[in-house]
């Protein structure tokens, strides 16, 4: 591809793409410790230092000069300019425009004369690439600058120690490394050009501890070509450097060797570049405009990455990249020169998952999934070996738990719809830690450890007490993966269009069971975590002592839970809560699917019925008297709840009816293996509670609640439920994915409503209220995984061979129904206090 083309692609390919104003975009954003956002982006860029996820500042800035004007374009180096010395100018901002996995800011900056300006875009790409969890595993982006005009123009950018530690008091230790220039293949950092990187880290790292949830050991990489062509750099005061720099236009190749605090005559890390773009209108009547760009990385080396009680004992997890590089400077050299290769598979993705976006919802609905992508890979962190790898995640923000069940739950849409694969490296330390006896309860743990990044298990059995919340979860997650394994579910990005100018991967021939010579994963039938009917067995019978030691806690709990916490513990603690139950209810059902599976014919069929007698019960016990909507809990009158759980209904095909299922096509002619038209249990067995064959949960539910939600809408979404009017996002998501159209509608748009208008100025929170200016509610979640909700349409839609969305179509026949919430609420309230005199038998 031509620079040119490169250059219209950052600078306006996207601009169509971003239709909402969220407050924050991501720039930077590969792990919880590398995270790093726009800060309030409606603003000018330079008005505000960009963040970390937690709102905490950090040093990053980016000026460019332009005859005889320095302007700057990121962060707040201005700061450190004299008006008297330095002229100060600002340019034109165009905007931010983004997609899954980049983020572009675009500014116009006058040229001598006036009569014509320079176009320059800064393109931040943390890349997606589900077709190579080689390069999903590097903790590393890119930013590419793209500039294009007729007037030469110089670049300066420098970073600060709080890339590498949240005390300021800490001393720093820095060093410039220059690799140098040599064939692609058969040096040790595979870099064409050499690059110039800054080392910075602790003085003294403590390793596996934060401090404000910043990471106190690691070493960042920051890199820039070498060679005739490269960069200057320097580091030194930052006010120095910046005050250098509007004089000059460039560096000096210096290096400041008073190692100190990250504040103390705040050292910063410098590169500048300059671009001669003059010569195009050189002897012309007409500029001809010239275009050029520079790359610079950023890389997060940390190694230990996290502990983990494993199976063997705790034990110091390495990064999954170590099995693919000697050591950080060749994963350094080699992501430098993978861009093209990255940028490539990371726009495969974006662009399918646009497209499917906007055929699912709206435009709208096309940013916000966009926009969540990052953020949620933003809260991972991979390890384990090409063969066997691990993904672990930090329950950012909330409490900062590892491996949290019910935030992997909400998460799991992405993971269905981007790569089902990770799903299972996300759920394999919890099976391998809880299979290895070391937590003593019947009940599926809550988290792995108390605080990312120590996954020290709670052998105490004293976890957060959600018990009938996670063995749902897991269940549910477990049964949802299997189905994923047993047929083609893989979408096209999974696999890249073609390998043609592809780097090839330095340690991939090791692996050749997991990737090819690109880095690329193998197709799942010939990968060890394979897609077939058997693999799908095969992953549930290590754990099937688990599953069903879970469920049988939910036939036990869940019909009735007793006073505890589900997922939305802010909430509180709460009795006989119908959201609950239900989903208890369905990890049950999904229990007797997953017994199928395996060949347990007898559990399966225990399973099967006790779910539908369940369900029967469930309606009687949860839906209120004139069955207008679902209540908060059983005995809870006059209230009334979001049942979000509904959604795995749907998910795991247990409201697509017996006339609608079909079997297995094709044979294993050439080699290939049988394709399943829509994913249907083993054993062709009915999708019903057992007594009609039917549906598991009737299609009345589903058009109740979907009338329901309509009716007690507000401006910014779909509360939570009766006590507040905050809501929880990616729940409304996994609601409106089974509500008529109208309704997911109304739903989506009031969400992208609060995206544009919302005064949060954190990344996309989960949390917030739906009146008033959209804010926190008292609780400030940001940054969280669990927006891989947002994903839930399109993890519906890939379902049941997309029989799942078939099968909710009924709901589009009719508008929906009006409702009289307060007088039908006012009744129920009536009603109940009559039935509770009768008493109640089970409860």
């Amino acid at each position: 591809m031509r620079l040119f083309d490169l250059f219209l692609l950052a600078a306006g390919g996207l601009a169509s793409a971003s239709t909402l104003t969220p407050n924050t975009v991501p720039l930077i954003v590969r792990n919880p410790y590398l995270s790093t956002w726009l800060y309030h982006a409606r603003d000018a860029p330079w008005e505000n230092w960009p963040m970390f996820w937690t709102g905490a500042h950090v040093g990053f800035s980016v000026m460019a000069s332009a005859s005889g004007k320095v302007y700057p374009l990121l962060g707040r180096p201005q700061d450190s300019l004299s008006t008297k010395r330095h002229k100060i100018a600002y340019p034109e901002y165009l905007g931010v425009t983004f997609d899954a996995s980049t983020t572009n800011l675009s500014y116009s900056i006058p040229a001598a004369g006036g009569e014509s300006s320079v176009l320059v875009t800064l393109s931040f790409l943390s890349p997606i690439t589900p077709s190579s969890t080689m390069r999903q595993a590097i903790p590393a982006g890119y930013m590419t600058v793209f500039v294009a005009g007729c007037d030469d123009l110089d670049l300066y950018t420098d970073v600060n120690g709080e890339w590498v530690t949240g005390n300021r008091d800490n001393t720093l230790r820095w060093e410039m490394f220059e690799s140098p220039p040599g064939e692609e293949k058969g040096t040790k950092n595979g870099t064409k050009t050499g690059i110039k990187t800054w080392k910075v880290k602790r003085e003294r790292e403590e390793l596996l501890t934060e401090f404000g949830d910043r990471a106190e050991w690691g070493t960042l990489h920051f890199s820039a070509p070498g060679g005739e062509n490269g960069v200057r750099y320097q580091s030194g005061t930052s006010a120095l450097l910046r005050g250098l720099f509007a004089e000059r236009g460039e560096l000096r190749d210096e290096v400041d060797g008073e190692f100190r605090r990250v504040m103390e005559d705040e050292p910063v890390f410098a590169f500048s570049k300059g671009f001669k773009l003059a010569d195009g209108g050189k002897g012309k009547e007409k500029c001809e405009k010239r275009e050029e760009s520079v790359r610079f990385t950023w890389a997060l080396v940390q190694d230990p990455v996290v502990q983990f009680a494993s199976a063997r004992g705790l034990t110091m997890m390495r990064p999954l990249w170590q099995s693919f590089f000697t050591d950080a400077d060749e994963l350094v050299g080699w992501h430098f020169d993978d861009f093209e290769t990255a940028a490539k598979l990371a726009g495969e993705y974006s662009d399918a998952l646009a497209r499917d976006a906007y055929e699912s919802g709206s435009r709208e609905y096309q940013d916000i999934a966009a926009l969540s992508a990052r953020q949620v890979l933003g809260a991972t962190q991979f390890s384990g070996t090409p063969e066997d790898p691990i993904l672990f995640l930090k329950e950012i923000s909330s409490n900062g738990n590892f491996q949290t069940v019910d935030v992997i739950f909400p998460a799991f849409p992405f993971f269905l719809y981007t790569n089902p694969r990770w799903l299972a490296y996300l759920l394999e330390p919890l099976l391998e830690h809880q299979l290895s006896g070391q937590y003593p309860n019947d009940y599926s743990m809550h988290d792995l450890g108390a605080h990312f990044p120590n996954a020290t298990g709670h052998p105490d059995g004293r976890d957060e007490y959600m018990p009938v919340e996670e063995c749902g979860n897991m269940l549910i997650m477990g049964l949802a993966l299997a189905n994923a394994l047993r047929y083609d579910t893989d979408p096209a990005f999974v696999r890249p269009k073609g390998t043609e100018g592809m780097r090839t991967a330095p340690g991939a021939k090791r692996w050749w069971e997991s990737v090819d010579e690109y880095g690329i994963d193998l197709p799942r039938g010939e990968a060890k975590l394979g897609s077939t009917p058997k693999a799908a067995e095969k992953w549930l019978s290590r754990s099937y002592k688990l599953w069903k030691q879970w469920t049988g806690y939910l036939v036990r709990e869940s019909l009735i839970p007793h006073n505890q916490l589900c997922t939305d513990d802010f909430a509180g603690w709460l009795a006989n809560q119908t959201n609950l139950a239900l989903k208890g209810i369905i990890g049950i059902k999904a229990m007797s699917e997953i017994a199928d599976i395996v060949g347990e014919k007898e559990d399966a069929k225990f399973y099967r019925e006790t779910a539908g007698e369940y369900i029967e019960k469930w309606q009687e016990y949860g839906i209120s008297r004139d069955g207008t909507h679902a209540k908060l809990a059983y005995t809870w009158y006059g209230s009334w709840t979001t049942i979000y759980n509904l959604y795995a209904d749907s998910l795991l095909c247990f409201h697509v009816s017996d006339k609608n299922k079909s079997s297995v096509t094709g044979g294993r002619k050439s080699g290939k293996q049988p394709r399943m038209e829509s994913q249907i249990p083993l054993g062709q067995q009915a999708y019903g509670s057992g007594k009609d064959g039917n549906v598991f949960i009737p299609d009345k539910i589903y058009q109740m609640q979907s009338d329901w939600y309509h009716a007690v809408l507000q401006k910014y979404g779909l509360p939570l439920d009766s006590r507040h009017l905050y809501t929880k996002s990616d729940w409304e998501f996994f609601a409106a994915a089974v509500t008529g159209r109208k309704t997911r509608t109304e739903i989506l748009t009031s969400v992208a409503r609060w995206v544009n208008e919302t005064e949060t100025d954190r990344p996309f929170t989960d949390l917030y209220d739906t009146e008033g200016n959209g804010g926190f509610p008292g609780i400030w979640f940001m940054a969280r995984p669990v927006v891989g909700g947002h994903f839930a349409f399109l993890a519906l839609e890939r379902a049941c061979g997309g029989k799942a969305v078939e099968a909710l179509k009924f709901l589009d026949k009719r508008e929906p129904g009006e409702v009289d919430v307060e007088l039908v609420l006012m009744r129920d309230l009536s009603t109940g206090e009559q039935y509770d005199d009768e008493g109640w038998e089970d409860l």
